[in-house]
């Protein structure tokens, strides 16, 4: 098992495992569990939860975090989740060994459970409708009403929830609900729904059963099942944890303690998976592993690695309040491992040819460029030189503005680790007007980008040649939403209206260095002076190179973290 980084800071809910190893609650184990519903993709919030259990687990030795799918609803699961969700839980680094499970692994234990708590008199069947128990449950200010069928007898309910088990009845025409208090404040304690008939097949059962449990029933039994010592929720389970309570009580099995903490909220996207499923289905993006979803798998197609999603986890920490966090931290932690781990390299995304007027025709020479300036061991690489190259369309300007230090007709720059250059003419496209070529001449004893006579040279240009660069598609991605908190503006749907129109732009004549023409999907570079990334996963292919920008180099993050320390 992966253990978190080594900065995680002490937090109440460690503090209370801290205390229960004290007093030997549950003799000395730390079992915790990561339970995610198959019925969609992992997302950034997910994340948070599975640093959170894995990691606590992992602090404590002989601690064990366990692996389960709450596969209760066929309806809306899929083995497709089950293998993504696999996948993302092992690429963000942790393993849960031999603990894999799945509420339906339970689904006959859970209805022996249920019948238990008919024969103890806790347990139901009630055939009021489905609109009809909505109305029946009340409102938080009005306690609900009994149901007619609250008083049928043991025998009667008995028969009936086995005949249901059987298929005699359609979906709908009975449930079974425990019987609580519907009177109770908390509207989850009114006689909830225990188990409902669907007459479809499940993606691991079959055919066998026909009523299913309900999430809060099935749950925190599984947990039971499973001796977990401590069920980590987020903040919307808090109301539920007096059911999850009464139903381990009522059973009297083994109690796990429920701990709630604040979900993840993020800036500029939304977290919940309906709204994400309803985005993938209208064909706002591309699916689920769109580099624009908070999705773990389309993070990972954006080019975010494990360690900056476990250090974001990290900072953030476990709070008891829910807070909205930046996205501009989610960046900045990936720019601080990018900033470590990628090598640096040369790209140009729209290129301006550049002839140098006065170098030989048909030379080419090679100059050595430093791969990571943040760690020596990553060596050097050659990258070649000629007389024809090309550079950023916005590195020239014809006329330029006041402390403009690219180049400009009469100005001087540096080629990055080549040679010093001057723009002695244009070309211009003869219809447009448009710039199509810069001619410049260059100083032959600049060699490595220094003047022997020391003169000053402030811009440092990034290039490519014409002959030797290798052509790339580049995608350009930015916020999926324009506002920061786009839950904010549902406006009842589900999905926010401010869909952001700018979040893809996709450049398709970009050139970049000759040795990228091998590299493999996933892998991550920096492009000098633009930005960090990541060869696509999906469309990239030998002769059609495909990079996805993971983040820019402008660091928001750090911005943001100067005005709160200095505010106006």
């Amino acid at each position: 098992m992966t253990s978190v980084d080594s900065g995680t800071s002490a937090d109440f809910i460690r503090s209370v495992i801290a205390e229960d190893l004290r007093t030997d609650k549950y003799g000395g184990r730390v079992v915790t569990r990561f339970p995610p519903e198959p019925n969609g993709y992992l997302h950034i919030g997910h994340a948070k939860s599975i640093c959170l259990n894995f990691g606590v687990a992992a602090e404590h030795p002989g601690g064990v975090c366990h692996l389960r799918f709450d596969d209760t609803n066929p309806t809306r699961e899929d083995m497709e989740f089950v293998d993504s969700i696999q996948e993302d839980v092992r690429w963000l680094g942790f393993d849960w060994q031999d603990h894999l499970y799945y509420a339906s692994d339970y689904f006959e234990q859970l209805y022996a459970l249920a019948e238990q708590l008919i024969r103890s008199g806790l347990a139901y069947v009630d055939s009021l409708t489905a609109e009809e128990i909505r109305d029946f449950r009340g409102t938080l200010t009005e306690p609900g009403r009994n149901s007619p069928y609250r008083e049928r007898s043991l025998e009667e309910n008995l028969d009936l929830f086995q005949r249901m088990r059987a298929g005699e009845f359609e979906d709908g025409r009975h449930v079974l609900r425990a019987k609580i208090d519907m009177a109770s404040p908390n509207m989850n304690l009114r006689d909830p729904t225990l188990y409902r008939i669907r007459r479809v097949p499940h993606q691991r059962t079959g055919d066998a059963w026909r009523i299913y449990p309900m999430y809060d029933f099935a749950h925190g039994l599984s947990d039971s099942i499973e001796k977990v010592t401590h069920s980590l929720c987020t903040l919307e389970f808090e109301d539920h944890r007096p059911l999850y309570d009464w139903f381990l009580d009522s059973l009297e099995v083994y109690h796990p303690q429920q701990i709630e903490f604040a979900r993840l909220n993020l800036t500029h996207t939304v977290l919940s998976k309906r709204k994400l499923r309803h985005l993938v289905e209208q064909g706002c993006v591309s699916g689920w592993d769109d580099p624009r979803m908070p999705t773990l798998s389309g993070l990972r197609r954006r080019g975010y690695t494990p360690r900056s999603i476990r250090k974001f986890c990290d900072r953030v920490g476990v709070a008891k309040r829910d807070t909205v966090v930046e996205m501009a931290l989610l960046e900045h932690c990936l720019r601080e491992d990018l900033n470590q781990h990628a090598p640096r390299v040369m790209g140009v995304l729209r290129p301006l040819k550049l002839i140098i007027d006065n170098y030989p025709e048909g030379q080419t020479e090679e100059f050595e460029a430093v791969n990571n300036p943040e760690d020596p061991s990553m060596g050097t690489r050659l990258i070649p030189f000629s007389r024809a190259l090309y550079i950023e369309e916005d590195d020239f300007r014809e006329d330029p503005p006041s402390k403009f230090y690219r180049l400009a007709p009469g100005k001087e720059v540096r080629l990055r680790y080549a040679y010093l250059v001057t723009c002695v003419a244009v070309v211009k496209d003869e219809q447009t007007g448009d710039v199509v070529e810069v001619h410049c001449t260059y100083d032959p004893d600049s060699r490595g980008g220094t003047a022997p006579d020391g003169r000053r040279v402030r811009g440092t240009l990034h290039w490519v040649t014409e002959a030797d660069s290798v052509a790339a598609e580049v995608r350009l991605y930015d916020h999926l939403f324009s506002q920061p908190n786009p839950d904010e503006d549902t406006d009842g749907g589900d999905v926010p209206a401010d869909l952001n129109p700018n979040s893809l732009e996709i450049l398709q004549q970009c050139r970049v260095e000759p040795g990228l023409g091998e590299a493999t999907p996933g892998s991550i570079y920096q492009f000098e002076r633009q930005g960090y990334f990541v060869v696509d996963n999906a469309d990239s292919k030998p002769g059609g190179l495909v990079f996805n920008r993971a983040v820019s180099l402008r660091d928001t993050w750090a911005k943001i973290q100067q005005a709160q320390k200095n505010p106006a």
